[in-house]
């Protein structure tokens, strides 16, 4: 499915909100589009990225480059304050325009600090990894990490446009690779076609369409977007537990794995239906075992941190309609569901 060498016209999606819809353009060389995208008031455009994207990014306005640190450390509040502090110094206004170029944790921190700043100005998300292309440049979602916690400081900042141009997948390592492929994988649960044997921009569009759709039904994350999330508890756990040397996309297949398991404990799902996500995970080759043994009761309170949890421990879980929001009561579940990824 990697394969990006040849030029693909670009195509577009919209995630329909209305008086505040916009597009998802995907394809070869679409980056050069970026200018058609900036509203009239733009006179100065601020660039966040990291030292190692190494995209020229080019407007016709003026603009400033201002790089992050690598690395889930970065994604803090500090972070914010520092780029806050040099967008004043620079004179950026809030007529002007934010663009997130980079991974999803560049996006998350570029679009949390667009909206708030000034009470927030516009952004625009040019993801550059697969992850980022697939899920987290797309939806408005923005955030920070807490020592306790992954994401727990966020607001809801929906982007101008986002545009993935694939070109930008060439110098992608295979770890990256297999991030993105964990958040594919999610979506083969949320309604998706089939997507195994497509090319790299079948399966883009794919999981674009299913997410805004999504999104569409449900902005603020009140209901059905909580879906979404499959695999993503225990991931997050999983994350703050290894201090961030398990990936995102690593780590939810992992909580993909698990969560089946935890369905099917509860007489949810089936052995069938087990066994066809662990053919899913299988395609695109990722593990769902952990390299070290964890705590099952040290795990199991991290879950409770989760936002999706309201009156106890809430888990994403397939069934006979699909996967929904489940509040699970039993630990002795959770604890033996342990074992499949141990």
């Amino acid at each position: 499915m990697d394969d990006y060498s040849h030029s693909v016209e670009a195509k577009e999606i919209i995630v329909d909100l209305g008086t505040r819809s916009y597009p998802v353009l995907v394809g070869s060389n679409c980056v050069n589009d970026v200018t058609k995208y900036l509203p009239e008031s733009v006179k100065r455009v601020a660039i966040v990225t990291q030292r190692q994207i190494g995209i020229q990014l080019s407007t016709d306005k003026e603009q400033k480059v201002f790089v992050i640190e690598e690395g889930e450390d970065a994604k803090s509040i500090n972070t914010i304050m520092e780029l806050c502090r040099s967008w004043v110094d620079w004179g950026l206004t809030r007529s002007d325009i934010v663009i997130g170029l980079g991974g999803g944790m560049v996006t998350d921190v570029a679009s949390f600090a667009a909206s708030i700043y000034h009470r927030g100005v516009n952004v625009i998300n040019i993801p550059t990894t697969l992850l980022g292309m697939v899920d987290a440049a797309i939806g408005g979602k923005t955030g920070v990490n807490l020592p306790e916690g992954k994401n727990l400081i966020g607001t809801f900042w929906q982007p101008n446009a986002v545009i993935c141009d694939l070109n930008a997948l060439q110098t992608l390592p295979k770890r990256e690779w297999k991030c993105g492929y964990g958040e594919i994988a999610k979506y083969h649960f949320l309604g998706a076609k089939d997507m195994r044997g497509k090319d790299l921009i079948d399966t883009v569009l794919e999981c674009i369409k299913v997410k805004s759709k999504i999104v569409s039904q449900d902005e603020l994350d009140g209901g059905r977007r909580a879906i979404l999330n499959y695999g993503h508890t225990l991931a997050h756990a999983l994350e703050i537990e290894n201090d961030f040397a398990l990936a995102h996309g690593e780590a939810v297949a992992i909580g993909i794995r698990y969560a089946a398991e935890v369905a099917f404990l509860m007489g949810r799902i089936g052995e069938d239906r087990v066994l066809y996500h662990q053919e899913i995970l299988d395609h695109y080759e990722l593990s769902t075992k952990l390299q070290k043994s964890m705590d099952p009761n040290k795990v199991i309170s991290l879950f409770l941190r989760d936002k999706k949890s309201k009156d106890g421990i809430t888990f994403v879980l397939d069934g006979e309609t699909g996967v929904e929001p489940i509040l699970v009561q039993d630990r002795n579940i959770l604890k033996k569901a342990m074992e499949v990824v141990q």
